[in-house]
Parts: structure tokens; sequence; C-alpha cells
């Protein structure tokens, strides 16, 4: 830890004929060096102290500015030429691929992601120091063609790439590293520094630090400080070790070094240790490779061993972010004590920074945001998906309603201008593409709002010079682009007292999103043109992995750290969070270019070895001051796997304790924090909300429904009140896709034009009249894929069984009327009440009597709710007809209702007898409409949810204003 490390410095260089500022202390990260500091500043005090010279090993242009003097001979760490930028990197790349691309094969946002891949693999190789050339050799020529395609690909980084270096005058950040530490190890091992030069915390994975971490340990006054070295290590442990091992990174360095584990010694700076010596017992004897000679574990004195750890198995993610912010929060009622959270899993991370804005608490997180989930980010994001989707309702409205977006108007005038537009266009089918098509759109309409379409012609002559850059039928340079997109944001961002470019590039993430566009605009010169409507996705791809990190406004006090920023840092209280297996440690990812064996034939190292380094990340965690592990016991309803660290200590314990030791772990303050946890949402009384009964007085009830409301109204009441005495109508979805009942709206459109079409004599070529009726009927929405691959194969299916059908049906009608509206008055006790219908189809039959026919494209009710009463549409519609209140339709008997199923599946249509005793169950229905109407029109009579569970509807628009799901399940009456 840095404590120990900067104690010790202290002893040595503090008051003797050496002093500090001679000292050059090297350590892995930034991070770690700044942690060093603020040690020295507990060390000492707050008395006045000459540091070190402290150096980042991980990030070379510190490192390169700290050790390049103007002394320096030629050759030396001053003529190294730059390191590539990032951005300009990938775009190379991105430019060679999509040129080694046959007939645009490849799209600029997918040569992106490749390219992001190439420029991983050529970082770990020459990380490795390896030679692309081997390569060659990897695989035989007559064997795994897929692998032969693959090494002919990467020709790009042995053939092309060095050549685009060259161009740019730059290294590989990777190579150029490697250049920088060789050279500075040249120069130590020719020319020792003047002062101690200690390089603390590395465990030389790297190759080219290791080479130097070799040359410090050589020098007279070097030092290499090895992070939990277990000295006490023997023959056979050091073979059985492998690279999934804590200890097999500097085991590797040791043997470099020429050394054995026993010849190290021991960092001593006289400060008590932050855990007692039987933990880390318990944790060596837990990682100890599995013995061959069947020697049972030496005895543990676990109480001292356990003395401050806790592990806590949570039921699901959430608790475990709740547990963990909790300790978190506990730790600050101490003045002083500090608290991290040390986890991989960055969704975890979010969840406990959520947490703790409860109380009001931003934590320092090291991993950052990302900058596409920014205001900023996603502002940019969403006004090149909107123009990329050509202004479709859903991207359109997500840019409208984005904070940052005010189209030079106050912010409230301008959100209300987007309420205005999503209700006047956007609900329901999607209009035209562009916006020019929406405001053709709202002209058209009946008194269209000419101050909204004015407001709307604005933004879309803000958006024309991005829309016509950005159509797939031109190409344009991607800066020509850019500049087009940010202007087009700018524009949007202004308010009528802020110019857009003052809201947008000021801020934490305005600056970070102003440094991104920046970079790509001077990257994107050395790229070629591309097709318009691939820069949205292609300016997406290139905005991942970039973060956005607070420089203040963060607790002092508490920190979220990744495995690496975690590394030598110093907390009171540590949380290692995510033990699960795959989460920590990571499982390893495929590798997209070499397969396991050619990567070892290469020279790459095993994907194991990141295993390793997170199993030493766990043991020296583990030894903190107080520790405390959680885990999920399952994620997204599935079960996970403990940490095999975790798994292997309760079986240390197991083994050596029992049962006790293993409940000991994670009793005790584990318990009373899943406790707490449950408890600090618990609202204490819950009042469960009961069925809604409301019973509006007699004026305010409905004196007019249509016979299909019948049917709702004894199944519902709710709905009927709702939507005819609250006046509440339902919005139609935004972007809708035809759903089943726009289907059956465009099946009875087409049947019904068909048969008004021809009410006597039927077309020679039935089946081609119908498939005419059907495409004007569908219209536009068979431009939609899932309409033309799903319903019209079955409206087609459905012509068949129709055509079939009618032929025999028409044989007994003499007059046909469809689409036929009718009335029926009734008496009731608040006065007249009037029945409504519009009947699909009534027919006369040869004999004088009357047919009503009713198309379903879903389930046709049961002949049984019919005679119940529960689907009275149809006997209504014959008591309508029995008194001539069809029009055009004279009074008669009805012989025949029907129900005509079309599914278009197997069968295709099915004709379905409503009941037996027609007279009968039209007198029955009028009936009960009388008694219905007579119930209601009683003020005491409440318009229950759902009365009836068996008989309730199965859809409702009201359901969740009814809160259905909230009192069904304590429903006093049980119906549910």
């Amino acid at each position: 830890m840095v404590d120990a490390l900067a104690e010790g410095l202290l002893q040595r260089y503090g008051e003797g004929e050496r002093d500090l500022g001679d000292v050059t202390v090297l350590l892995p990260t930034r991070r770690a060096c700044r942690s060093l500091t603020d040690a020295f500043l507990r060390r000492s005090e707050g008395r006045a102290l000459l540091l070190p010279r402290i150096q980042p090993l991980g990030e070379t242009d510190e490192t390169e500015s700290a050790f390049s003097l103007d002394e320096e001979p030629a050759g030396g760490i001053a003529d190294l030429p730059p390191a590539i930028p990032d951005l300009a990197r990938r775009l190379a790349l991105c430019r060679l691929i999509l040129a080694s691309s046959r007939d645009g094969e490849r799209k600029p946002a997918g040569a992106a992601l490749l390219a992001g891949a190439l420029g991983d693999l050529l970082d770990e190789v020459q990380t490795e120091q390896l030679d692309f050339a081997a390569l060659e050799n990897l695989v035989e020529s007559d064997l795994a063609a897929h692998w032969q395609v693959t090494l002919e690909f990467l020709r790009i980084l042995t053939d092309h790439w060095p050549a685009a270096l060259d161009e740019f005058g730059c290294l590989d950040p990777s190579a150029r590293r490697n250049a920088l530490l060789d050279a500075l190890a040249r120069r130590w091992a020719g020319n020792p520094p003047a002062g101690p030069v200690i390089a603390a915390g590395s465990t030389g994975s790297i190759p080219a630090t290791a080479a130097l971490l070799d040359v410090i340990a050589r020098l007279p006054e070097g030092t290499v400080i090895l992070p939990g070295l277990d000295v006490e290590l023997t023959e056979d442990d050091r073979r059985a070790i492998g690279p999934t091992h804590p200890q097999y990174g500097m085991l590797r360095l040791l043997d470099r070094l020429g050394m054995e584990p026993k010849d190290v010694c021991t960092w001593s700076a006289g400060l008590e240790s932050a855990c007692p010596a039987e933990r880390i017992a318990l944790i060596r004897a837990a990682l100890r490779p599995p013995r061959g000679d069947g020697q049972r574990p030496e005895k543990l004195d676990l109480e001292p061993a356990l003395a401050g750890v806790s592990v806590v198995a949570c039921p699901g993610p959430q608790e475990e972010a709740g547990v963990i912010a909790l300790a978190l929060r506990e730790a600050l009622e101490t003045p002083g004590r500090t608290a991290a959270l040390v986890t991989p899993d960055r969704p975890l991370a979010r969840r406990v920074a959520a947490e703790l804005r409860r109380w009001d608490i931003e934590i320092d997180d090291s991993a950052g945001r990302p900058l596409a989930t920014t205001p900023v980010g996603a502002f940019l994001r969403l006004t090149s998906d909107c123009i990329a989707q050509k202004a479709a309702p859903v991207p359109l409205l997500a840019m409208l309603k984005h904070p940052l977006a005010s189209g030079g108007m106050a912010a409230a005038e301008f959100r209300a201008n987007v309420r205005s537009l999503e209700m006047a266009v956007l609900r329901g089918p999607r209009p035209d593409a562009g916006l020019d098509a929406i405001i053709e759109n709202l002209n058209g309409q009946e008194n269209p709002d000419e101050a909204l379409l004015r407001w709307l012609t604005r933004i879309a002559s803000m958006a024309k010079p991005f829309a016509t850059l950005a159509d797939g039928a031109t190409k344009a340079p991607v800066a020509a682009l850019l500049d087009a997109h940010l202007t087009f944001a700018e524009r949007l961002a202004a308010t009528d007292e802020r110019p857009g470019d003052h809201r947008l590039w000021t801020g934490e993430d305005g600056e970070a999103a102003a440094g991104f566009v920046s970079e790509l605009r001077d990257a994107s010169g050395q790229f070629s043109e591309i097709d318009g409507d691939d820069y949205p996705a292609f300016f997406d791809v290139l905005m991942r992995g970039r973060v956005v990190r607070p420089r203040y406004g963060a607790h002092p006090r508490l920190h979220i750290w990744g495995l690496l920023e975690a590394r030598l840092q110093h907390a009171d209280l540590v949380v290692m969070g995510g033990l699960n297996e795959g989460t920590w440690p990571v499982e390893p990812a495929a590798d997209p270019w070499m397969s396991r064996p050619m990567r070892l034939r290469f020279g790459l190292p095993p994907a194991e070895r990141r295993i390793g380094l997170s199993a030493h990340d766990f043991t020296q965690h583990f030894c903190a001051e107080q520790v405390l592990i959680t885990r999920a016991a399952r994620i997204g309803g599935t079960p996970t796997v403990p940490a095999r660290w975790l798994l292997r200590l309760e079986n240390t314990l197991q083994a050596t304790g029992g049962d006790g030791a293993v409940r000991r772990l994670h009793g005790g303050k584990a318990g009373n924090l899943l406790a707490w946890q449950e408890k600090i949402n618990d609202p204490g009384i819950t009042a469960p909300v009961n069925r809604p009964a409301p019973t509006p007085p007699l004026r305010a009830r409905p004196r007019r429904l249509s016979v299909t409301q019948i049917e709702t109204w004894m199944r519902d009441p709710y709905a009927i009140f709702a939507r005819h005495i609250l006046k509440l109508e339902p919005l139609e979805s935004l972007d809708a896709d035809p759903g089943a009942a726009d289907r059956g709206t465009m099946i009875h459109e087409a049947l019904d034009g068909f048969v008004r079409e021809f009410p006597g004599q039927l077309p020679d070529d039935m089946r081609s009249a119908l498939i005419g009726f059907g495409e004007r009927a569908f219209g536009r929405a068979l431009a939609q894929p899932g309409v033309w691959a799903f319903w019209w194969p079955r409206y087609l299916t459905i012509v068949d069984w129709f055509a079939g059908q009618e032929a025999l049906y028409r044989q007994s009608v003499s007059a046909t009327s469809t689409e036929v509206r009718g009335s029926l008055e009734i008496d009731g006790p608040g006065g007249p009440f009037r029945l409504i219908a519009k009947a699909d189809r009534v027919d006369r039959l040869r004999d004088g009597t009357l047919a009503i026919v009713d198309y379903k494209t879903g389930a046709a009710p049961g002949k049984n709710d019919v005679t119940l009463g529960f689907a009275p549409q149809l006997p209504l519609e014959a008591a309508i007809a029995r008194q001539g209140g069809f029009e055009n339709v004279a009074a008669a008997p009805v012989s025949c209702l029907e129900f005509w199923r079309l599914t278009g599946g197997d069968p295709a249509g099915e004709r379905i007898a409503a009941g037996d005793d027609l007279e009968s169950l039209a007198r029955e229905a009028l009936e009960g409409l009388e008694q219905l109407v007579a119930r209601f029109d009683d003020p005491q009579t409440p318009y229950l949810s759902r009365p009836n569970a068996g008989k309730a509807p199965r859809f409702s628009d009201y359901e969740h204003l009814a809160r259905v799901q909230e009192w069904s399940v304590v429903d006093s009456g049980g119906d549910e």
C-alpha cells in the first residue's frame, strides 16, 4: 500500500544523507502517483516536505517529460516520433479496411468497429514485442480455410499499416511506449542516475516494463518493490502455479531477474499491518495450488483472520447496490474514514452511485461516464439519428424533447409546440419520410395550426443542409457532414437568450464533446467520402469509448475504482463488489483474430493471464483493514456462480473451521446490511387501493351506446365511465405499426368494398377483384415489411375462402347491404336511451327474412357467451332489424345470425352461427338491455372495474387507469 511505501521512504531518506528530493519513484498509474502524494501528506501530518520525483510508468507522455534531458544523445527519448492519436489511427485503419472491401461490402460504421479491434490487436502484439511476420506460419495452407481468410485480412497490418504510419510521422502508442521504456533502460544501464530509483507496484506483465525493472533492480541504488509477493512459496508450489494464480506474474518477473521468492527481502516501514497476519495466512492457504500428497491444510486461527471481513450474498444486483451504498454511507459517520468500491462491474458501479444520491452524495467514479450517455453526447447522437431516420416520429420527438433543444425560442414555448406537433401528426401510423412531408401532412389537415406550421418550417430549414448531405443518394466528405451536423445541433440548441454553441460546448460533458469533435474533424481530412446515410452510425461508433470524468464535486472520502485504478490505493473500508464468475474474474473473451493455439504459437500470452491479475487484485484488497465482499445470487432471474476465489476461501474455512467459520463470514455485519437494505425502501404501512366504484350523477351517465359498447358495459363498466363520462380517449401509439384492429379494419374495408361494388351479379374473376380491393384497403401499409410478409399472404388465403363461400351464400340472397347504420330507442327510468349499431352486412334472403353477418378477424364469441348475454352484439342487431331500425332495410324476421371468422390460417375462414333460437335470442337480448339501462339509471349503481373476472375483456385501454394490477390481488370480493 502507498502508506507503507511513503513511510519506508521517509525512514530511509527523510533525515539521512540522502534527501527525498533525490529519489525517483515509479508507479504503475497516474492515480497511484496522486495517492502516494496523499500518503506523504498523511505521514508527515501536514508539515512541509520536499517530495521525491513520482512518475507513472503507464502514461508515456509524463514518463517522457520526466526523463527526457537536453543533453541526451541523438536517437534517445527526445528523438522519438509522437504517438498517433487514437481517433486518427482508428480512421486510418478504417480507411484501409474500406479500401480492402469488395463492392462496398463493408459500411463505415462496421469498418470503424473492425478498426477498433485491429487497434487492440496492434497494441497487444506490440506490447508483447512480437513481429507480425510470424503470422504467415500460423496456419497450414490446406487447413482452416476461415483462418486463412482472417490472416489474409490481417495483411492490412503487415503490408499497409507501416506505410500509413510513416505518412503520419508517428508511432503506435504501444510501440512508442516500448521504445521509450527501452531507451530509458539503455540510458540507465549505461549511465545510472545519481539518486535512488524505486519502482513499486508493478508486476512486469508488460515485457518492456519488465526489462526496465530488470535494469532498475541492478542499479547501485535501485529497488523494485513487488506488491503482495508470497515469499513462503515452496518449490512444489512454484511448479504448480499456472497463469490464473495471483503469484504467477511476479514469479515470471523473478525468473527474469534470476531470483527466487526467498531471496526477496521485506519492505519494512515500521507500520502496523492493515490486516492481521492470520488473514494473510488464510488467503495464502485458500489460493495455494492443490497438493497431490493428500496432506490436510494447516490449522488456522480463524477468529482474528475473519475480524473485519464480511461476505453478503444479495438476492439481485439492485439489492447488492443498496447494500454497498449503505456500507459506504456508514463509513462517513466516522470523521476522516475513507471507503471505496472496487469492481469491474460497471452496471453495479452506476447503481451504487445512483443509490448514494438518495443522501445527496456524489461519489468519485474512476471510470467516468460514457460521453454518449451525457446530455451533450446524447443530443449529438439524437440529432444525427433523427436525420438518418428521415424524421421518423420516435427519433424526431426524442430529439425535440431533449432538454438542450430550443430552436431559438424560450424552452416552455418550444415544448408546447413539440406537444402540439405530436398530437397533430405523429400519433398513429408513420407519416411520409422527412420533415417536409410532415409539414405537408399538417398543412393538409382541416383548419391547420398556422403558428405550428411556421415553427416546424423553421426547424426544417435548420435541418435542411444536414439532411441534404446525409441523404443516401449522395456522397460527402466526413468533415462536411460533421460540420453540417454540428451547425444543425448548435442552431437547434439555441434559446431566445443564449446561442447554441454557448449551451453545447460548456460544462464537463460539453468540453469533452468539443474535444471529440475537434479531434474527429482534424482526423477526418484524410478520410474518403462516404454515403451520407452512413454518417450517423459512423459518428455513433466513433463516440463509443469516450468518457467524461468530473473534475470536482465528488465526495473526497468515497471512491469507485476499477481493478487497475485500485492498485496501490488506500481506503479504510474496501468493498469488493460483483464477486461472481464471469464478472470478477471477467470471462476471457473469444479472440476475433486467432484461436487459442494460434495465439500461443504466435507468442501472445494466454487469456487466463488476466484471471491471474484479477486474482492478485483480489488478494491485495482482501488484506485491507476492513473488507466487505458482495455478490448477487441472481442476475436477470438466472442463478450465478460465486467467484472461484470466494469458493476456495469458503472451502478452506469449511476444512479448517467447519460450518461455524463459514457462517461467521456471512454473518454479523453482513446480515445487518442486508436487513437494512430490505427496510430502507419499506414504506411501513401499506394501504391497498380498492377496486374503483365511481357513482356519477344520473345527468352525467351516457344515454346512447353502440351494440359493441353494450358488451363492454356488461364486462367492464369502468371503461364506459372513463370514455363516456370522463371523456378520456386513448392516445394512438407513436409510429404505430398496424395492429390487430388495423388489420381487421383493412380486411373489413376490402370485403365491404367488394360487396358494395357487386351487390347483385358477382364478377367472373372474384379473386382478382378481391385482391384489387385489398390493395386499395391496405394502401401504404403494404410497404411495411411485417404487413407484406405476414398479413398480405393471409389476406390472399382469406380471398380464396371468401370467394368460394360468397358464391354459395349469394344463391339464397336477394339483396345485400353493407356497413348499415341502425338504432333503437328504449324507455328507461332516467329517460330515453338510444342503442345504435353499424352492421357489417345485412342481407335480405329470398324467403323475405334477414341475415346479419359480422366479420371477425380475431376470435369469435362462443355460443355460450351469446346465449348468456355476454356477447350481445348480433342478438341486439337482430332486435333492431325486427323493428325496422336499420337504414333502408324494412323490418323483417331474422333467420340467420353468423360470425364469419377470417384468419387466413388453417382453416382460412369459418362461418359460425350465433345461436339456434334467434327469435328468443333477440328478445332476451333486448330485455337484458332494458334491465341493464334500468340498473345504471340508479344513481347508486357504481361503474365497477371488471365486476366478473371470468368475463372481463381480454384487453382494455383503461386497465392502468383502474389500477387493476394493484387491487386485483387483494380485492375482498375475490373476483380476481
